[in-house]
């Protein structure tokens, strides 16, 4: 069975939930989930979860992104991006150093409102089928981190940049924002995911440039196995015996741990467990700071297991 991620180079014109079911429908896998919606207009890097690789989402989805964006000043959208129906144009000219000044003003820790048009959830519906139906409801204004900006080009009234931001960032607001400070409005234009946490455009394969045929051995090529995910984890490998009673429930110990080379980790860090063959087996969270292992006993539980791989025997 396929278990891992497959990085896809995501088209413009497809939603993400039609890329997972093409992947599903190439590869015939039973499961298949994508770690953070792109809006259809968005093109670049969307990581596909295959079958048990699916319980590793929640690890993947809160990590940083990468972007490269296109905004148009001067054009205020409903749907703050190009596609939207244009409620506001201004012919006034800004210069470069002020395009420059505002956008620094974006970067740091800045709150968003959410767009009109998004997928964000009220009363369990995306708020962009509220807004098709004529509802446009303002959300609170949410945290988010913006820890870079760099201006590429300024071609007035386009300006394209790349931008590195916390998980829950939308451009379209970002682009709306600079515009608004800028006194003319503004709209995204086209963007580009670069990076998704780990996971670069250089992995990506894209659905597009093979024959029908081809496309299934292209995308077997592309799966990253389970073990090479979630690189920044600690990796304790252990012996099959060891990996039998993990997957049946028991929960490293103190003494267990101590058995291997570990770095200086706190309650509250995160490991992964591989199999000695190279399957994941779990991923924990420790209970016990490794500094404090020689004062316990070593029956004392030292990490608790979050999520189970039922991939060992395959």
């Amino acid at each position: 069975m396929m278990d891992g991620v497959i990085i896809i180079d995501k088209p413009a014109g497809k939603t993400s939930h039609d890329v997972v079911s093409e992947v599903k429908k190439i590869l015939g896998v039973k499961k298949a989930g994508h770690t953070g919606t792109l809006d259809p207009m968005v093109t670049g890097v969307l990581p596909v979860c295959l079958n048990e690789a699916t319980k590793l989402a929640g690890f993947l989805t809160g990590e940083d992104k990468e972007y490269l964006a296109t905004m148009l000043l001067g054009v205020k959208t409903d749907t703050l991006d190009i596609e939207g129906k244009i409620i506001s144009q201004s012919d006034n000219f800004v210069t470069e150093e002020e395009i420059r000044a505002a956008m620094a003003q974006m970067v740091g820790t800045i709150k968003q409102v959410p767009p009109a048009y998004s997928a964000v959830k009220h009363c369990g519906k995306p708020l962009y089928k509220w807004a098709r139906k004529g509802v446009l409801l303002e959300m609170e204004p949410r945290e988010v981190k913006i820890h870079s900006i760099v201006i590429e080009d300024i071609s007035f009234p386009h300006v394209t940049f790349r931008v590195v931001c916390s998980k829950g960032t939308y451009i379209r607001t970002l682009c709306s924002d600079v515009g608004d400070l800028l006194g003319l409005g503004a709209c995204l234009c086209s963007l580009r995911r670069l990076k998704s946490g780990y996971f670069s455009e250089e992995m990506a394969v894209s659905l597009n440039n093979y024959e029908d045929n081809n496309k299934k051995n292209k995308l077997l090529e592309k799966i990253l196995p389970m073990a090479e995910l979630l690189p920044l984890l600690t990796t304790i490998e252990l012996e099959d015996h060891s990996a039998a009673k993990l997957l049946n429930g028991w929960q490293p110990s103190v003494e267990m741990m101590k058995e291997h080379d570990l770095p200086f980790l706190k309650a509250g860090d995160m490991v992964k467990f591989i199999s000695s063959s190279g399957y994941l087996l779990a991923v924990a969270e420790m209970v016990a700071p490794v500094n404090k292992f020689s004062e316990f006993d070593g029956k004392r539980q030292a990490a608790k297991i979050v999520r189970v791989f039922n991939n060992f025997s395959k």
